[in-house]
């Protein structure tokens, strides 16, 4: 099954990649913190470098800005030093002859002044998540959040178009907005956290208003071929809901289809549960976006091969195979036995469960 377009090479709007197998972006928690949430440590470069079979790595998700920032040691891309400590992995990938894109991220009202420097959380409305965040003092109930004034949602654009074009300067082949899982992006889209009664709330087309606004500036920035985003219409990840997905991703696909960017990445289904939801048909999306269809959500060989030969995907993006398997382009070439990630271990510091997973 070597002979799988799967393991072709293949392009994704202006980057050229070896085969169609994605590392999809993961937190690791492994971020220099004290220093300014910077990554670059020799022991990220291991970790991306040892994973560089895939055709393209998404990087773990990278805030734009420290108000951004939901999960303790997570990396930035909005200082110097963070650019600087992203040109030694960005440099590592590309020696090993993979392609890598920076996830950029605000997760929004999904963080705790804890995390942010003593910042309120900020949030289309405001409206307080049911969810938890982990801070260096336990575990803790995330606030109400501050509602953004228009202009200060056109400054957090400007965040992402900044973090855009650092992203070229740390070497870099593109960027992947995170629209999914319920972060900032996510919340603007779903009526479930938008209650806004400006030009970015109530309409379909408003709420899909900032997503796209986002998009247009990194387009401006960098080149639509080399912006992609990530989108996960039926997720109910952090507290996240809309009375009608279809409607709403509906408009926001065929939006994005008409700028030409590089992907859309979709979490089909529940994230990292079942797939078999309804409220959303991929299937007329695939159709509807002209770009890269990157699908994402426990698919197996078996199912990523069958997806790549029926047509029904362009690329398949896989994580926590990842994270256990190092080599797992390899691993799926040969169709061997693949190491079972240990959960224990995701956002622990140090090298145990994140360079020391054994290869062929």
């Amino acid at each position: 099954m070597t002979t799988s377009p799967l393991f072709q090479p293949s392009r994704i709007g202006d980057i050229d990649v070896a085969n169609r197998i994605v590392m999809a972006p993961l937190t690791r928690s492994r971020a220099d913190e004290a220093k300014g949430d910077i990554p670059g440590s020799a022991m990220n470069v291991d970790y991306y470098r040892q994973r560089s079979g895939a055709g393209l790595i998404i990087s773990e998700g990278t805030q734009v800005s420290p108000v951004g920032k939901g999960y303790m040691a997570t990396p930035g891309i909005y200082s110097e030093a963070q650019v600087e400590g992203w040109k030694h992995i960005t440099h590592a990938v590309h020696e090993a002859g993979s392609k890598i894109i920076a996830q950029i991220w605000h997760v929004g009202r999904i963080t705790h002044p804890d995390l942010t420097g003593g910042a309120q959380p900020v949030a289309p409305s405001p409206l307080q998540p049911q969810v938890v965040a982990y801070t260096h003092n336990g575990k803790v109930d995330v606030p109400v959040p501050h509602a953004l004034t228009t202009d200060e949602v056109k400054q957090v654009v400007q965040q992402f178009r900044q973090a855009a074009a650092n992203a070229m300067r740390a070497g870099f082949d593109g960027v992947e907005i995170h629209g999914a899982n319920g972060y900032l992006v996510d919340q603007f889209i779903r009526d479930g956290a938008n209650q806004r009664t400006d030009e970015y709330g109530g309409s379909v087309e408003n709420r899909c208003r900032f997503a796209l606004d986002v998009v247009d500036a990194c387009v401006a920035e960098i080149g639509a071929g080399r912006v992609g985003i990530r989108l996960s219409p039926l997720t109910s990840f952090n507290d996240s809901s809309d009375s009608n997905p279809q409607a709403v991703f509906g408009h926001l696909v065929e939006a994005l289809n008409t700028r030409g960017i590089a992907f859309i990445h979709f979490i089909e289904g529940e994230t990292g549960g079942p797939r078999d939801l309804t409220g959303f048909d991929y299937a007329w999306a695939r159709q509807a976006f002209k770009g890269t269809y990157i699908a994402n959500n426990s698919y197996t060989r078996e199912m990523a091969i069958d997806a790549i030969e029926s047509g029904r995907a362009d690329a398949i993006a896989f994580g926590r195979l990842f994270i256990a398997n190092p080599d797992l382009v390899t691993r799926l070439k040969l169709n061997a036995a693949l190491n079972a990630p240990n959960p224990k271990t995701f956002y622990t510091p140090g090298p145990v469960g994140y360079t020391d997973y054994p290869t062929l």
